[in-house]
């Protein structure tokens, strides 16, 4: 929640579209956010297999009229993060790099 321009965030398995963590300010649903996050890595997922790539994915952005919604793949387990950015306070590469270090560093157990 510190990067600026923060909305919410999320910690999600993409398994079971479980959230394990979320923090958002004001109405800002992050559960049902996270949801359909899921099925967006789900479905890049897919597409992968089916084109028979071996890259993996490390972030997807998807880009709304007031937000940005960041999708970090972590480098081990199940598990993404979604940051929702406001469009007029974000920096947005700034907070892929911010993303990247809070990757190398957090521990999923």
């Amino acid at each position: 929640m510190e990067i600026r321009g923060t909305v919410g965030t999320a910690i999600v398995d993409y398994e079971s579209g479980m959230t394990l963590g979320t923090r958002a300010g004001g109405d800002f649903d992050m559960e049902i956010a996270a949801a359909g996050k899921t099925e967006v890595v789900r479905s890049e997922r897919a597409m992968n297999e089916n084109l028979g790539t071996e890259e993996s994915i490390d972030d997807i952005l998807i880009t709304l009229d007031d937000h940005y919604h960041l999708i970090k793949m972590f480098r081990t387990g199940d598990v993404f993060t979604l940051l929702v950015l406001d469009k007029e306070n974000a920096n947005l590469g700034l907070a892929r790099r911010l993303m990247d270090q809070i990757d190398s560093e957090l521990e999923i157990q």
